[in-house]
């Protein structure tokens, strides 16, 4: 009698060992958080503890994710680009996504100002962070730390370096954060002018919240959804112009808003 095997399901964000237990975010619970194993943070116990310990406090923020697979360390290196709704997300999704690619960096641009709150100096050291030294502090008198808490070569310059050496570059291209459940902001265009300097792909991200849609704000710490896109691959002629530049970054954020379902526009605001 001929036998049957049983098909086993396909889950929205299968990923290969050894992270497969955040095929589901459902899974984000505290055994698998503390189990998974993050192979290339070995000899950085204090790392892991940070980007678990963040997964342990915010990880039932993330719902649902569709398209994990596409940010593997296999596919090295890339930018990825997703837009910005609440302060929190910027420290629990970039230790999400670390945890997810067995701790394999994936360095986040990130604003000076947050190391102005005690701790997160070490998040961002255990995060290997690139700090950007572009907004002034508030009160503005802490400027006057701003040389202890930057570096002297330019973020993107150190984004081009981490590139050109195999490793991958998170950026959030609104550039602040955006409570706005159903707009992106028109953002910057330093995620699409490193994609065309580098000939990087740039993996666009959506992170969206179902239960807000219609709120006027994105309130912290809400429960969100996050679909990773296919890759977009710039033109190989490696264009640089101005509008070959905007070109390619109002590609990048139109497939960011279809991701978060958002709207996004290239006019100019008051606010942006």
């Amino acid at each position: 009698m001929p036998t049957t095997t049983a098909r086993t399901p396909i889950r929205e964000a299968a990923l290969p060992a050894p992270v497969a237990w955040l095929d589901d975010a459902a899974a984000l619970t505290a055994g698998n958080i503390l189990r998974a194993p993050m192979p290339h943070k070995a000899g950085r116990p204090l790392a892991r503890g940070v980007i678990r310990g963040l997964l342990l406090a915010f990880g039932d923020c993330i719902v649902r994710v569709r398209g994990l697979e596409r940010i593997a360390a296999e596919h090295d290196p890339f930018i990825l680009a997703l837009n910005h709704s609440t302060k929190l997300e910027a420290l629990f999704l970039p230790a999400f996504l670390l945890s997810a690619r067995g701790g394999k960096p994936l360095h986040f641009i990130a604003d000076w100002n947050f190391k102005l709150i005690p701790g997160i100096a070490f998040i961002y050291r255990a995060g290997d962070v690139i700090t950007l030294d572009r907004k002034p502090a508030r009160p503005r008198f802490l400027n006057v730390l701003r040389p202890l808490l930057t570096d002297c070569v330019p973020a993107f310059t150190r984004a081009a370096e981490r590139l050109a050496a195999g490793a991958s570059v998170g950026i959030f291209p609104e550039g602040t954060t955006n409570r706005d459940p159903r707009r992106l902001l028109r953002g910057f265009n330093g995620a699409a002018k490193l994609s065309l300097q580098s000939g990087v792909p740039v993996i666009p991200a959506g992170v969206c919240f179902p239960q807000h849609q219609d709120a006027e704000r994105i309130p912290e710490l809400a429960s969100m959804e996050i679909e990773f896109g296919e890759p977009l691959v710039p033109p190989a002629e490696r264009d640089l112009t101005a509008s070959a530049v905007r070109a390619w970054h109002a590609r990048v954020m139109s497939e960011i808003a279809r991701l978060s379902r958002k709207t996004w526009s290239n006019e100019r605001k008051t606010h942006d």
